[in-house]
């Protein structure tokens, strides 16, 4: 089974940068220095930031679609990285967390979750594709059940 990790886009979060700490607020952004190589995984990249690096943490709705399945949630964001791409790869960062994998229909609609190791997300991939039903997952930390990205077909 082929598949697609794949990380938002980083032009809408571009212009944020340019914004001073006031403006950000108003948007209910923060800018965070982050203070630990782990715990600030930044979802265009989807690597983490290192000590030391500016992130902004900021609301965004990873799934916009109609019904009781809409779903936003904070996200970390790092500056001029380039939008990740896995091909039939679980991303390096994913490996030591503990992460939920929700399985949706063409509609937005689950139909399937479930709570995996890092180690073990490529084996729950196939078994989630393995269903027709199943169109697209996502995948959030377990633990403060952030959004981490989205998994295609590929």
């Amino acid at each position: 089974m082929s598949f697609r990790f794949t990380g938002l886009a980083p032009e809408p979060f571009a212009p944020l940068w340019s914004l001073d700490d006031a403006a950000l607020a108003q948007r209910d952004i923060r800018r965070v220095v982050a203070d630990s190589d782990r715990g600030f995984p930044c979802r265009i990249s989807l690597q983490n930031a290192r000590v030391g690096e500016t992130v902004l943490l900021l609301p965004h709705g990873h799934h916009d679609v109609a019904g009781p399945y809409r779903a936003s949630g904070p996200i970390f964001v790092r500056e001029n990285v380039a939008q990740a791409i896995y091909e039939n790869e679980v991303p390096p960062s994913f490996h030591p967390r503990l992460l939920s994998l929700r399985g949706y229909d063409a509609s937005g609609w689950m139909h399937m979750a479930e709570v995996v190791e890092g180690a073990e997300l490529e084996a729950a991939i196939a078994e989630f594709f393995a269903r027709d039903d199943i169109a697209y997952l996502h995948v959030h930390n377990a633990r403060p059940g952030c959004y981490a990205c989205l998994v295609e077909r590929a």
